[in-house]
């Protein structure tokens, strides 16, 4: 029986848009910023930002080095928010209402501090509310020094969370993040990036 239910927030709460992302951080100056940057798990430093194994500022300092001019945190911070297409009311509101049905509702995602300045601020709704708001707990990729599709990741919020795999629902659009989770007894549901699941996730429920 499912109690708890995993959200992904980029491609699955957020609709992304890599391509947007690409241009701003080749416009900020990034070169190769194609081979640099993928939408599901970040490489180098990016990735090492990510997963908490760099600083903000140590990052910081870093895209300043390979773009070669200094950097503002807005400046940095409006390159990420490129993958940041739309936040849909209706997907946040589905959220609310499986809180409602009793289901502990938790966030599992790979992101980081520009992100993460801006969810966690009344901005992220559109509407006045951060995204803690619809949370009951949130394990982000740089906080908790795991990044999907790393097993310990889904390790440590079974673990967190007194939580047996079958109990939970992994939901994330991206494949390789739900065979992992899958791996490990984890029901998972993959729609695709932007999708509307907020009907068909009852399905996975039953």
């Amino acid at each position: 029986m499912i109690k708890t239910i995993i959200f992904d927030m980029g491609g699955v709460v957020i609709t992304l848009n890599s391509d947007e992302a690409m241009k701003r951080f080749k416009d900020l100056g990034l070169k190769d910023a194609e081979k640099i940057l993928d939408p599901y798990c970040q490489s180098g430093v990016f990735g090492d930002l990510e997963e908490g194994k760099v600083s903000e500022e140590e990052y910081h300092k870093a895209l300043e080095d390979m773009v070669g001019r200094p950097l503002t945190f807005k400046e940095i911070q409006h390159c990420w928010l490129g993958y940041m297409v739309e936040v849909p009311a209706i997907k946040l509101e589905a959220i609310r209402k499986l809180k409602k049905e009793g289901y502990r509702v938790i966030l599992l995602s790979n992101t980081n501090p520009y992100v993460t300045n801006w969810t966690d601020s009344k901005e992220f709704s559109g509407d006045g509310h951060s995204i803690d708001e619809y949370f009951d707990a949130m394990y982000r990729s740089y906080e908790v020094k795991y990044m999907k599709p790393d097993e310990n990741f889904f390790r440590y919020v079974l673990s967190e969370e007194k939580l047996l795999p079958e109990e939970a629902l992994f939901v994330d659009d991206g494949p390789r993040n739900c065979a992992a989770a899958s791996e490990l007894g984890i029901r998972t549901y993959c729609p695709a990036n932007g999708a509307d699941w907020t009907d068909e996730i009852y399905q996975y429920l039953k």
